[in-house]
């Protein structure tokens, strides 16, 4: 049984997406825009710890913490009733950043194996989601191209279990107020800002530890 409660141990006192298709879309952007859009969706002199045009409680901007010994480098940790994603580093620290879950019982906890990251990806709402919510879905149903209003934002991060795609993605959004609440169809969401930081130092193969909501969790297989 894992428990949230002792994964990890912070410097300070612990206050504390949309499901995604892995469909390919027709064309892709190249270098060239998806340079253009990180700079659109980064701010003017930003620095993680401080730049917060997004409004965000303090304690969402990312800060490098102490973790508990025995955590593996490189695995990520997402606290659900906290609402804080933490990126495992060599030597006791983690990088932690503020997310938002998915709404009531479409989160779901389990441990889970990176297998896929993508730059600005292309999203196609499951027939799930378009079913739960036709008046959202509906007339998105082909999918988004890539772009600052796509659903997944600037960059996902692909959570599988064995070799299924589970459809769940940790991945950026154009909603940074939503961080910090329960706002997704089943994906942890970040501010597209910090997922760019956070993208290049995930590794594939790499493993995501999503806690429950309600404090522990049974992992899945």
């Amino acid at each position: 049984m894992l428990t949230r409660r002792h994964f990890i141990q912070t410097t300070a006192a612990l206050f504390s997406a949309s499901i995604s298709s892995p469909l390919l879309a027709d064309t892709w952007p190249t270098e060239a825009e998806k340079a253009a859009w990180d700079a659109q969706i980064t701010p003017p002199g930003y620095n993680p710890a401080t730049s917060n045009p997004w409004g965000l409680h303090p304690r969402f901007l990312p800060q490098r913490v102490i973790t508990k010994d025995g955590l593996v480098a490189g695995d990520i940790h997402v606290d659900a009733v906290a609402r804080y994603l933490y990126h495992i580093e060599e030597g006791g620290t983690a990088m932690r950043y503020g997310v938002a879950i998915a709404r009531g019982k479409l989160y779901e906890p389990g441990v889970y194996t990176i297998k896929r990251k993508v730059r600005w990806p292309h999203w196609q709402p499951t027939q799930n989601m378009i079913d739960r919510d036709p008046e959202l879905y509906a007339d998105i149903a082909d999918g988004m191209e890539p772009g600052p209003e796509n659903a997944l934002g600037s960059r996902a991060i692909y959570l599988y279990v064995g070799d299924r795609d589970t459809y769940l993605r940790i991945h950026g959004t154009p909603q940074p107020r939503s961080i910090g609440g329960r706002a997704s169809s089943g994906c942890v969401r970040m501010v597209m800002a910090h997922i760019n930081d956070l993208y290049p130092n995930v590794e594939i193969g790499s493993t995501a530890f999503l806690y429950s909501a309600e404090d522990s969790v049974t992992p899945q297989s």
